[in-house]
């Protein structure tokens, strides 16, 4: 059911499901990815497939992370409606932790589905930019790592199977370790 009480959107979220690795995962990017440039022609620079779907092997929530690199935010709103004709929703509660990206949507209308598509639109060199990427690539490369942190999203979605927002909040720790070390930095106490 969705509907607004007060000014703000009520809706019951879909459950959070993590589910062994599915081969066709980088296929799904590669049509959106061919889509958004094909959409996106005159304001995209660069996209890339991230979030645990772009890491071969990796358990993950079968929505699609997708990093859109565009040269600056002059001229939102035509970016916005461009990518509402291909089935995007802008998502603008998702940037409250980092204003420097634009979060998108795709998927089911139906809010207690989950969504197909995920797309993080930022500047091209951004440090977001460079995260993501960042993660990603430790992930590929660091085994060790990418089963700890299979083990953690497992553990995370059985005790907050209803809360993505937990689900997701609770992540940010093992985040910003990796994030950290691959950018060479030492971990973060405590």
């Amino acid at each position: 059911m969705n509907g607004l009480r007060g000014n703000a959107l009520w809706y019951r979220v879909a459950r959070v499901q993590v589910q062994v690795y599915d081969p066709s995962w980088p296929e799904r990017y590669a049509e959106e990815a061919e889509l958004l440039r094909h959409t996106l022609a005159d304001s995209l620079l660069a996209v890339e497939h991230v979030g645990s779907t772009a890491v071969p092997g990796l358990a993950a929530k079968p929505v699609i992370d997708i990093l859109a690199a565009v040269r600056d935010f002059n001229g939102f709103p035509a970016l916005v409606e461009h990518l509402q004709e291909i089935g995007y929703t802008y998502t603008p509660e998702s940037e409250a932790d980092d204003p420097s990206r634009r979060v998108f949507r795709k998927g089911p209308e139906n809010l207690t589905r989950l969504r197909t598509h995920h797309l993080h639109v930022t500047e091209r060199g951004s440090d977001y930019w460079r995260r993501l990427i960042a993660f990603r690539d430790h992930l590929r490369t660091h085994p060790e790592d990418a089963a700890s942190y299979v083990s953690l999203k497992h553990d995370l979605a059985a005790r907050h199977a209803a809360d993505p927002g937990r689900y997701t909040r609770d992540k940010r720790d093992f985040l910003r370790d990796i994030e950290q070390r691959a950018a060479g930095l030492p971990p973060s106490p405590g």
